[in-house]
C-alpha cells in the first residue's frame, strides 16, 4: 500500500526537479545530478521524474537552457539598455556583475567546470562567450568605438570578470564598489559622472562612505 502511495501520489513539479538538479550542480557537479538522488532528496519517487523529462539528458539540457537564459540574456539586455553615455551602458553591464538574479555568478562557474568534461558543454560555453562579447562589442560601437576598438575593449571588459568567477575571487562588497569608477574609465575611457555612479549605488543599496 506504502509503495503504490509512493508511486501514485504527489510527483512534483518540473521546475522542483530543475531546482534540485541546479543546486545539485552548483554543490558537487553534473556527477551529483542524478535521478534517483534527486527523487531522494525531492522526497518523490523515481518515476515521478518521467512525467517532466524524458531522461537525464533532458533535464541537464533544461539545465543550460536556464543557464543561457539567465547569464547569456542578462548581458545581452543589459548591453543594449538605454543609456546617455558609455560609462552608463557600462554600469548597466556592471549590474549582472552584482546582482545574482540577473546573472549567477555560481552557476557560470559549474558550467563551466561542466564544460571541462564534456566537449559538448564546453562547445556551449564557448558559443555563449561569442555572442556575449559580440554584444559588448556593439555596445561600444553603438557610442562610436571602431570595430576593432570595440572587440578589444569588450574582450578586456568581459575576460576579467570571467576571470574573477574562474579564480572564485571573494571580494567585499564596499570594496569592489570602490573600484568601480576606476573600471570603467578603464574598459571605456569615461570617466562616470557622478550622478550615474549615485544611480548604480543605489541600485545595489550601496552608499558611499563620506569623505573625511
Amino acid at each position: 500500500m506504502e509503495a503504490t502511495l509512493n508511486e501514485t501520489g504527489w510527483r512534483g513539479s518540473q521546475e522542483g526537479w530543475l531546482e534540485a538538479a541546479y543546486e545539485a550542480l552548483l554543490e558537487s557537479g553534473v556527477d551529483s545530478v542524478k535521478i534517483l538522488p534527486l527523487a531522494k532528496k525531492l522526497n518523490l519517487s523515481r518515476t515521478s521524474f518521467y512525467w517532466f523529462f524524458k531522461d537525464r539528458e533532458e533535464l541537464l539540457a533544461a539545465l543550460l537552457s536556464r543557464w543561457r537564459e539567465k547569464n547569456t540574456g542578462s548581458i545581452l539586455r543589459q548591453s543594449e539598455a538605454y543609456a546617455e553615455t558609455l560609462a552608463e551602458a557600462m554600469l548597466n553591464v556592471f549590474d549582472c556583475w552584482l546582482d545574482s538574479s540577473l546573472f549567477d555568478s555560481k552557476f557560470e562557474f559549474a558550467v563551466r567546470s561542466w564544460a571541462l568534461q564534456s566537449n559538448d558543454i564546453l562547445g556551449e560555453v564557448r558559443k555563449a562567450d561569442a555572442v556575449r562579447m559580440e554584444a559588448l562589442s556593439r555596445m561600444f560601437m553603438r557610442f562610436g568605438h571602431p570595430e576593432n576598438t570595440a572587440d578589444v575593449r569588450a574582450r578586456t571588459t568581459y575576460l576579467v570578470q570571467i576571470g574573477y568567477i574562474s579564480m572564485q575571487v571573494e571580494e567585499d562588497v564596499a570594496v569592489r564598489m570602490r573600484r568601480i569608477a576606476d573600471y570603467i574609465a578603464i574598459y571605456t575611457g569615461e570617466v562616470p559622472q557622478q550622478r550615474e555612479l549615485d544611480r548604480f549605488y543605489a541600485r545595489h543599496g550601496y552608499r558611499p562612505a563620506p569623505e573625511v
